[in-house]
């Protein structure tokens, strides 16, 4: 398999919902970008310091006029990801970028639809057990 280098874009999604008179905010990191990178690892790095210097997330493009910067505090961890605090008018959302190299993919495949016999069977018989959880290798 050749390297096959992505930039990928994590977003702090928050979302604010008032539950008996409280308001809460909720975040959750979303995967909301995945780029493929011509090239080696270091076109991948460059392309993550670019996309950390000037992605805006949509909760702040959403409200956003032409010509409006927003405020950017980029960190460069030592692993070499890139975690973002972006602030535009009294919004603020953090980002993370990071490099990844493709190691293992695998296209969807389906089981074939079960003929009428075998739906008959499996009502009658009732259901099938359930598969079991992922193990470490060794551990059975």
């Amino acid at each position: 398999m050749t390297d096959e280098w992505y930039v990928l874009i994590e977003e702090d999604t928050r979302l604010t919902e008032r539950v008996e008179g409280v308001e809460l905010k909720l975040h959750r990191w979303m995967l909301v970008g995945t780029h493929h990178i011509e090239g080696d690892e270091a076109q991948a790095a460059a392309a993550a310091e670019d996309a950390a210097l000037h992605y805006v997330p949509q909760v702040l493009a959403r409200h956003a006029r032409p010509g409006d910067e927003p405020a950017r505090h980029a960190l460069l961890t030592s692993d070499g990801a890139w975690v973002v605090l972006v602030r535009q008018r009294h919004r603020e959302c953090h980002v993370r970028v990071t490099t990844a190299r493709l190691m293992h993919s695998r296209e969807e495949k389906e089981a074939p639809p079960k003929s009428l016999k075998e739906k008959f069977r499996s009502a009658w018989d009732g259901p099938s057990p359930a598969a079991k959880p992922w193990t470490p290798p060794g551990r059975a």
